[in-house]
């Protein structure tokens, strides 16, 4: 589309603000890029660059890379100039530019040769790739570098030295046409669509690994697509939980498990099962977790039934399972129901293996634990009346356990009379402990009576023998 200078402007938009520069300048007859403030303020040009920036969150640079690559591609063009390396330099200031052609400097080392274009296969492709066809519109030999007359004015007293760039100074366009204008426009749409993409892949690849909020959009064959922002994410069948059902409009917390790239834009692989789902959704309800008081060391989970979580505190005084459950169990509750009621298990974790692995087969008590270090195994004895407990069903919570702490855990029933053993011994042993930490105040209170009984009888002594010699004294008298 062409405007007269009479005509009115139409409302220029991020889209055709540029080409509607060109289209515009075509019309003037001298002097039409020195003249661009005339026709459009650097103002408006810069706001409208501001504009692209904030809606497609690309980088100011990016924006005017772009418009030099379609400045240059309109230049290719309409001044016959395909074969060679044109670039553009342009000023947002001033609202001019300088057009170049560069040309690489080479040596004979790195031309082709007749017989290496006859011998080209592809096992030595890589070794051909390297060489090039002496082109005198993209290539300046070393030796002609040395002749200050083949130099541009700005470049004579510089050495060159093998694949180096040589700016050439090009004459300023003054008319591009309608169709050098439509190769800008397409450029620069298809730059910022490149560049927008880019910038998305960039801002998801940092949040992988972390949750996110979505709304499902649509479902096709059991594929779940959600908006998640800027761009869209799938939930494949083997990342939902079991028997959950979703509708459109709904809103979920869902997990970035991967971000591919790919040239219609990133991919972005959505996740409701992956097992750090779940210390995610922990710290974003637990504040102890993000202040480094609390800390999740292992998790094991089966997607929709159960899940366990062994924690630990840096603090002392700060208990680990009662910050992660909160009062009236607020914070597990929340987990709970955007898990869609899946049971929590919340365990404290001890550098003890014996212990770490009676503490996991909870709700389930567990009497001795024996462990090989050399096969990394466990074997746990249990009471006849808490296996069931322990294996959970069909195996789940020794499943989970195993998978909690790493060792491979084999659940064992004693006889009544070796389980009476064991829990005398441990009775004992607790005993002895009680005993000892009893003897101490006892021995004080006996040396504290004997003190006393002395000192009473001490005194019934001296009583006594006052009273003998009263007796004396009358006998006498």
């Amino acid at each position: 589309m062409e405007f007269s200078g009479k005509s009115i402007q139409p409302p220029l938009t991020v889209d055709n603000n540029f080409i509607f520069m060109l289209s515009y300048m075509k019309e003037e007859p001298v002097q039409r890029w020195t003249g661009f403030t005339k026709l459009m303020d650097t103002k408006s040009f810069a706001s409208a660059i501001e504009q692209i920036c904030e809606e497609k969150g690309i980088s100011e640079k990016k924006v005017l890379e772009t418009i030099e690559m379609a400045l240059a591609a309109a230049y290719k063009k309409e001044y016959n100039r395909k074969g060679q390396n044109i670039k553009v330099k342009f000023d947002l200031k001033t609202g001019q530019m300088k057009i170049f052609q560069v040309k690489l400097v080479i040596d004979e080392s790195m031309l082709k040769t007749e017989d290496d274009l006859e011998e080209e296969t592809p096992t030595n492709e890589e070794e051909t790739e390297k060489k090039v066809r002496f082109n005198p519109e993209k290539h300046i030999m070393i030796e002609e570098t040395k002749d200050s007359k083949n130099l541009p004015k700005t470049d004579k007293k510089k050495k060159f030295k093998v694949n180096d760039e040589i700016e050439f100074p090009l004459e300023t366009a003054h008319d591009f046409g309608r169709i050098a204008a439509q190769t800008a426009k397409q450029v620069i749409i298809q730059r910022i669509r490149e560049a927008e993409r880019e910038s998305i892949f960039e801002e998801f690849k940092e949040k992988e690994g972390q949750v996110v909020s979505g709304i499902v959009q649509r479902i096709e064959k059991g594929n779940v697509f959600l908006d998640i922002g800027k761009a869209s994410g799938v939930l494949f069948p083997e990342d939902q939980i079991p028997r959950e059902r979703y509708q459109i409009g709904q809103r979920l917390r869902l997990y970035i498990a991967e971000v591919q790239k790919d040239s219609r834009g990133p991919t972005i692989t959505l996740s409701r099962t992956h097992p750090k789902m779940v210390s995610q959704l922990f710290a974003l309800e637990v504040p102890e977790i993000s202040g480094g008081t609390v800390e999740i060391k292992s998790i094991a989970r089966e997607a929709g039934s159960r899940s366990k979580i062994a924690v630990a505190s840096t603090e002392e005084r700060v208990d680990p399972i009662g910050s992660m459950i909160g009062q009236k169990g607020t914070r597990v509750q929340a987990v709970i129901n955007e898990l869609a009621g899946e049971k929590i298990d919340i365990i404290e974790w001890s550098e003890d293996p014996v212990k770490f692995i009676s503490q996991s087969l909870s709700p389930a008590k567990v009497i001795d634990v024996e462990i090989d270090k050399k096969t990394n195994q466990a074997k746990v004895i249990v009471p006849e009346d808490q296996l069931s407990l322990a294996i959970g069903i069909k195996g789940q919570n020794v499943r989970l356990a195993a998978k909690l702490t790493g060792w491979k855990i084999d659940i064992a029933i004693q006889e009544e009379k070796k389980v009476k053993k064991i829990v005398k011994k441990k009775i004992k042993t607790t005993k002895k402990k009680i005993e000892k930490d009893e003897k101490e105040p006892k021995k004080k209170i006996k040396k504290t009576i004997k003190k006393k009984v002395k000192d009473s009888d001490k005194k019934v002594k001296k009583k006594t023998t006052t009273k003998d010699k009263e007796k004396k004294t009358k006998k006498k008298s």
